[in-house]
């Protein structure tokens, strides 16, 4: 049995939930991070030097980094269509995973979902978050038009970079409060990501825990 640690609203978990179901694998979640503690531990400190949440253990292998566990997972378990085995063509498709996790992830988790949602209005700096919302903007730019060449970043399969690009969308679509740029194809591939049964059950997922008070 493989086994997840994490709490189901960390997005960096839902990388890796996403990823097992994805590929068919049998799992189990066990909740800690956030409001469910754990990650400070002796027990989880062996796991995870970081105490951050998500750990993979796999058999005998223990992993963190949710990018790290998913090229892992797809490597071990995917199948052509989600691990490419050329390098050329996996690294066609690793640098957009890339991008999502250095450019897009950050801008908008970091400088607009948090500050608008997790962070109370007084304490709320929305200069920032306007610098934030107009860099979103040409980044969305970006993944809208590379989505005009299928439906998904690999063509008619999902692969391991639509995870790790497909797991912020939820938040990005459903956040209320700022302004989303023109990007019908960015929307289109949101859309087929939400009739799939893994992404419905482990990245659409409510985030109202999250919400500040006051």
């Amino acid at each position: 049995m493989i086994t997840l640690w994490g709490r189901a609203t960390s997005a960096n978990v839902q990388i890796a939930a996403w990823a097992l179901a994805e590929l068919g694998l049998d799992f189990e979640r066990r909740d800690v991070g956030g409001k469910f503690g754990g990650t400070s531990t002796p027990e989880y400190g062996t796991l995870n030097p970081n105490r951050l949440v998500p750990t993979l253990q796999d058999g005998d292998l223990t992993m963190w980094e949710s990018a790290a566990i998913l090229r892992y997972l797809g490597a071990r378990y995917g199948a052509e269509s989600f691990w490419p085995a050329d390098p050329a063509k996996r690294a066609a498709l690793d640098k957009w995973a890339e991008w999502s996790k250095t450019s897009f992830q950050p801008t908008f988790l970091a400088g607009v979902f948090l500050p608008l949602f997790a962070t109370p209005q007084a304490k709320r700096d929305m200069a920032a978050v306007a610098n934030s919302v107009a860099r979103l903007k040409s980044l969305t730019g970006i993944i809208n038009s590379r989505l005009s060449d299928g439906p998904y970043l690999s063509g008619e399969s999902i692969c391991f970079a639509d995870v790790i690009i497909g797991v912020p969308l939820y938040r990005y679509f459903t956040l209320a409060g700022f302004e989303r740029a023109e990007a019908p194809n960015l929307e289109a591939y949101y859309q087929r990501l939400t009739e799939r049964p893994a992404y419905v059950k482990h990245v659409m997922v409510s985030y109202e825990s999250l919400r500040a008070v006051g």
